[in-house]
């Protein structure tokens, strides 16, 4: 497994944005006038009574309430927090763009943050960001990703990790260690089939989303990493998803699917519910969001996501954030996103809510000291990825994506077709 550390940066998805953007931008003449320099107010910024506008996307709505509260009790600044509906806020942020009236912050999933970050949506944070005294600690991939020409523009707002999670009540009724989870995909299967010879009404051994593109990269890809190998070439531009390890992943699967082992509506899941059945305490492990940690209603264990032969990688997900391009007020922007890398926030705010801290220096915490769950989530976050390209979206996580094809012909109909298909998702990433 390659670390993000280690990896040529790789800008993604111009695809994915709106029409809204494209031609926003177009009619764009450059970076509105962006006030004072951020620079010019010191290393904390400037806490002065201004109200600054924040924009966030809903599944974080609640990390980013927890943040702006806190923020807010304790500064003359005061934030105000918009949630925006997940699948409306391409389109708003593209909208807004183009008639130069983005927030002062704004958030964005950390597959996007490349591709705005090309098109100018946010200010050059670098000497803000390279005179933080624990820089080195912020977490990698997050940072890369908003990194463009030498020049850094988001930090990480929110990280969201996958990792394997199991149902500590549901594995002791199988006769199953429930302090253990499975080492490699071969014991997961047999974890999961055990579950499943409970016999419990509508409780099965685990669950995915066979029909959400997103879904199975953010779960299905670790276990090629942890295997050692990649699932795209660096330049982004050629799938590997053909590979021995990759193939072992959809054969495990397929073989859960026809052992009636995973919950049937995973057929059928586009996403909106992918990981509801776990969290009613209905399915005995599956791989999961860490951020859901906190709001998981029953004891369970928690590991990276095993591959083949063992080992263990996360999709490095969440949003970065950053000062907007249109923003007049960068230096009291900048006072809360310097607040929101202090130990005061990522451990007095989202480590005491079972959240996942953006700084390797602060993955032992006082309330990691008291949940190892934390700190093995932390510490798995080192051993993740976050793949670029620029044409992710068409190939990955667009409903009618050739992975989506692969992963369904290789897993519900084994049709035998996966160097077809992968050849296929190929030809979209190097177009």
């Amino acid at each position: 497994m390659v670390s993000t550390t280690n990896r040529r940066m790789r800008r993604i998805g111009s695809g994915v944005l709106a029409a809204a953007l494209l031609a926003g931008l177009a009619a764009c003449s450059g970076t509105s006038d962006a006030g004072a320099p951020l620079a010019s107010a010191g290393p904390d910024g400037i806490d002065d009574g201004t109200e600054l506008t924040l924009w966030t996307r809903a599944p974080l709505e609640k990390q980013a309430n927890l943040l702006v509260d806190a923020y807010n009790a304790g500064h003359e600044n005061q934030v105000k927090l918009t949630v925006v509906p997940n699948d409306d806020y391409v389109a708003k942020v593209g909208a807004a763009a183009g008639s130069n009236s983005l927030p002062d912050l704004f958030a964005a999933d950390i597959v996007y943050v490349p591709n705005w970050v090309e098109q100018g949506l946010f200010q050059d944070l670098t000497s803000n960001i390279d005179a933080l005294p624990f820089k080195d600690s912020i977490n990698p991939g997050h940072l890369a990703a908003g990194t463009s020409d030498g020049k850094q523009h988001v930090l990480p707002f929110v990280l969201d990790l996958s990792m394997l999670f199991w149902n500590k009540d549901l594995f002791t009724e199988a006769g199953l260690d429930p302090e253990v989870g499975p080492k490699d995909l071969k014991e997961f299967a047999e974890d999961a089939k055990a579950i499943q010879a409970l016999d419990k009404p509508d409780t099965y051994g685990t669950a995915t989303g066979l029909n959400c593109g997103g879904c199975l990269v953010f779960t299905w890809f670790p276990s090629v990493w942890a295997s050692g190998d990649q699932v795209m070439n660096e330049e982004g531009t050629e799938s590997l998803l053909a590979e021995k390890n990759a193939q072992e992943v959809y054969s495990t699967w397929a073989d859960l699917w026809k052992s009636g082992a995973v919950l049937p509506s995973s057929k059928d899941e586009t996403g909106p519910t992918w990981t509801a059945a776990f969290t009613e305490g209905k399915v005995g492990l599956m791989p999961y969001p860490a951020t859901l940690l906190s709001s998981t209603p029953f004891d369970v264990g928690v590991s990276g996501i095993p591959g083949p032969d063992g080992g263990e990688s996360t999709f490095v997900g969440g949003d970065g954030i950053g000062v907007s391009k249109d923003s007049t007020k960068s230096p009291q922007a900048w006072n809360f996103l310097n607040w929101m890398m202090s130990e005061e926030a990522q451990v007095g705010v989202l480590a005491k809510d079972n959240d996942v801290v953006s700084r390797s220096d602060l993955a032992t915490n006082e309330y990691s000291s008291k949940d190892p769950r934390l700190v093995t989530i932390n510490e798995v976050a080192a051993k993740g990825d976050t793949p670029f390209s620029l044409n992710f979206q068409e190939a990955f996580n667009s409903p009618s994506s050739p992975w989506l094809t692969l992963v369904r012909n290789a897993v519900l109909e084994e049709t035998g077709t996966v160097d077809a298909d992968n050849q296929a998702i190929t030809d979209v990433l190097s177009q």
